[in-house]
């Protein structure tokens, strides 16, 4: 039994059955329950003059009873926290609960009454400590969501500069080696050419020597000719041949002294070799600041009573007044022509499905469940998305390419992936960014492109360098940009949550039994769904990873779901593995 004193209960209380049977109908449900006593509903709303969660229909009651119709209701994530209980020094029998402004200090009702105190003006302690406590609370999600894990980036800036540094002087040591060796073998083949030059100077010169040679050597000859030409005219005593016979000798033969070759040796000093090979140097200019993402501003915080929803309401802020409904209804069934199971589906702006199955038929359905095209892709599991623009994008992991089907059907390639296999893919409802899961060999990373297929961001390590995805069959984002993996591994499978910035915020990894997480999607309120095919159920988290319900399971004829999507209309679709069907739930009112 719940108890209606709210000191006595002054957290929230949850219905857990999850130690029991999964067969159970009261294993089915977890939420906040109502703190109204034998009421077992969702306790949506919260009363903050009595301190209780209240369904909507105590609520009402609430309103309507004469001591409690002037009580401040509000939805309950707007809830005001219950002032800790105190007891004065002076009167024992008394808490503190009151402020005096000139002093300073809490005290009782008995204490205010007293002569030290006489004039002062008093405050209700409660509304200071609600106000401090949301403004504590706002500071501490400011540190969780924005100081932290932008300090973390920043650090990772930092460490990936550890990195670029180590590996752009490596690799300028690698060019000056480089550039050495190029220039010592341009040296050495300057030098061979010049040797080799010296040979033919070489020959060149001795061989026009050697003709001088030569031309000595005939001159010599012909003078000994002429020498024995005249020393027979000396001997002989014919007077008359001596005077009639005239001998002349031919001049002796020119010749050139070779022009000797000179070496011109070069001056060549260290610098003019620094000059020649090129150094390394830090530019000299200011450093560049490292940007800091500017915090995103925040609403005050407000405290909307039952009024304000009821105004709400009027101006149909949908949003705002969305709740968890305490059970899940059925709201109709597809049954999906040319598919075999349903292992992911995907919903276009104007409400009409796209549905796989695993041997690669990929089609197209309208409101009525008639069939609109159907084409044959490469198959697999969370690999198709619809965009913005009312297109659907899809992966062929065998082809490595990623695909776009325009509303007139045609189909166009948009990017390939080289070497990464892409399994799973996500148009962001934020930006229109495509989220893509990534898979080689032993290794898996989530990339983000933009609509034009550019590589913006690649994701695959946490901050302390492990690996963050093994297989990421399954992608989404939640409405504060968090992106949101399926990593199906059958021996240790995990949803997997980074934020915008690819840094880790948390893991889910089920509830206790095995958890083989598939199927996955976010709603209008931030809550994660997914589908878990080995208890054959699917999990509600918030968006912090804080389990909040089994919202499907075999009870409701679940079995082995593996697709989900949420509308615009804010209802769930269901695929499951041994079926052509899409079931549609209702789960928000």
């Amino acid at each position: 039994m719940i108890m209606k004193n709210a000191a006595l209960c002054p957290i929230p209380i949850y219905k857990d059955n999850m130690s029991k049977p999964f067969d159970e109908q009261a294993a089915m449900q977890h939420y906040l329950v109502c703190g109204t006593e034998n009421c077992q509903k969702n306790g949506q709303f919260y009363c903050n003059s009595c301190h209780l969660p209240l369904c909507e229909q105590c609520r009402d009651e609430h309103k309507k009873s004469p001591n409690t119709k002037n009580h401040e209701i509000v939805i309950y994530r707007h809830h005001k926290h219950q002032l800790p209980m105190e007891i004065c020094q002076d009167h024992p029998t008394r808490n503190k609960e009151l402020f005096c402004r000139e002093c300073s200090i809490p005290l009782c009702s008995k204490c205010s009454i007293m002569n030290e105190h006489k004039g002062h003006v008093f405050d209700d302690l409660e509304e200071i400590y609600a106000d401090k406590f949301a403004a504590w609370q706002g500071e501490f999600s400011k540190i969780q969501k924005y100081f932290l894990p932008t300090t973390k980036g920043l650090k990772s800036d930092i460490e990936e500069d550890f990195t670029e540094i180590k590996n752009i002087m490596e690799s300028i040591r690698i060019s000056m080696k480089t550039e050495a060796e190029s220039l010592k073998n341009l040296v050495d083949e300057v030098t061979s050419e010049s040797i080799e030059n010296t040979h033919i100077m070489e020959q060149s010169l001795l061989k026009m020597l050697k003709s001088q040679e030569s031309t000595c050597d005939d001159y010599i000859k012909y003078l000994w000719k002429m020498s024995d030409e005249f020393q027979k005219y000396l001997s002989i005593t014919n007077q008359t041949l001596l005077f009639t016979k005239t001998l002349k000798i031919q001049p002796i033969p020119e010749t050139t002294k070779p022009v000797l070759p000179v070496f011109s040796a070069s001056r060549f000093s260290k610098n003019d070799v620094t000059k020649l090979l090129g150094k390394a140097n830090v530019p000299n200019k200011t450093p560049e600041k490292r940007k800091i993402q500017p915090m995103e501003a925040e609403s005050a915080h407000t405290k909307p009573t039952e009024k304000q929803l009821e105004q709400s309401k009027e101006k149909s802020d949908v949003k705002q007044t969305l709740s968890l409904s305490s059970s899940v209804t059925k709201v109709r069934e597809y049954s999906v022509p040319d598919v075999d199971r349903t292992c992911h589906v995907s919903v276009d702006e104007s409400g009409r499905l796209w549905v796989s199955d695993d041997r690669g038929n990929l089609v197209q359905i309208d409101l009525q469940g008639n069939l609109l095209q159907k084409i044959q892709t490469g198959g697999g599991h969370g690999y198709h998305t619809a965009t913005q623009d009312g297109d659907l994008i899809y992966t062929d992991r065998h082809k490595k390419v990623i695909y776009r089907i325009t509303q007139d059907r045609k189909i166009a390639e948009l990017k390939k992936t080289g070497d990464w296999r892409p399994i799973s893919i996500h148009s962001s409802r934020i930006n229109g960014d495509i989220l893509v899961g990534m898979w080689k060999e032993r290794e898996a990373k989530v990339t983000r492109y933009n609509k034009a297929g550019k590589e913006v961001q690649n994701i695959q390590k946490d901050n302390q360098g492990q690996k963050l995805y093994s297989e990421p069959h399954y992608i989404t984002e939640d409405i504060n940009g968090d992106i949101c993996a399926s990593n199906i591994d059958f021996y240790d499978g995990a949803v997997v949550v980074v934020n915008k910035s690819g840094h880790h915020r948390f893991s889910y990894t089920g509830q206790g039994s095995e958890f083989w997480p598939c199927g996955i999607c976010t709603d209008v309120l931030g809550h994660i769904l997914v589908c878990d095919d080995n208890s054959s159920s699917v999990h509600l988290l918030d968006q912090d990873g804080g389990f909040m319900s089994v919202i499907l399971s075999p009870q409701q004829g679940i079995k082995r779901p593996r697709g989900v999507s949420v509308d615009d209309e804010n209802n769930l679709r269901v695929g499951q593995w041994i079926t052509n069907t899409v079931t549609v739930y209702k789960y928000l009112q």
